[in-house]
């Protein structure tokens, strides 16, 4: 394993595979981008899920992924792009678990408000399981 990490062919190609990945994505991906003022407060990201007693954001997109660009204190600098199958994973974990928050104009929206740090933690805790 210590070569894999040190030898620069091997870093080059995986390198070079996140770039068509990146790539992919935007040339042809569906991708729902929402900016997020508030995360940098909370330390959640809030995915809106119903407004005005109707599905909508994630109950009824058709995009392939999201990009949330989170703003205030981050000033745009950080954008996490997730597949949105495995958002929809999370966020209904988070559902089950009650986190649930009213927001938008007049507050007539439902968001599932997922700790920043479980996008990664998520994706963590269900390699590890797997093993």
């Amino acid at each position: 394993m210590k070569d894999r990490k040190t030898n620069f062919d091997y870093d080059l190609v995986i390198g070079q595979q996140g770039e068509k990945l990146v790539d992919n994505i935007f040339k042809n991906s569906k991708v729902e981008v929402k900016r997020d003022f508030w995360t940098g407060t909370t330390g959640n990201i809030a995915v809106e899920f119903e407004s005005r007693n109707k599905p909508s954001g994630i109950s009824k997109t058709k995009s392939d992924y999201y990009a949330f660009v989170l703003a205030e204190e981050y000033r745009d600098e950080v954008i996490i792009i997730i597949k949105t199958k495995r958002l929809k994973e999370i966020a209904r974990e988070y559902y089950l678990k009650g986190c649930i928050k009213k927001m938008g104009d007049d507050k007539t929206s439902l968001s599932v408000l997922i700790p920043i740090k479980e996008l990664s933690n998520f994706a963590y805790d269900r390699a590890t399981n797997s093993n």
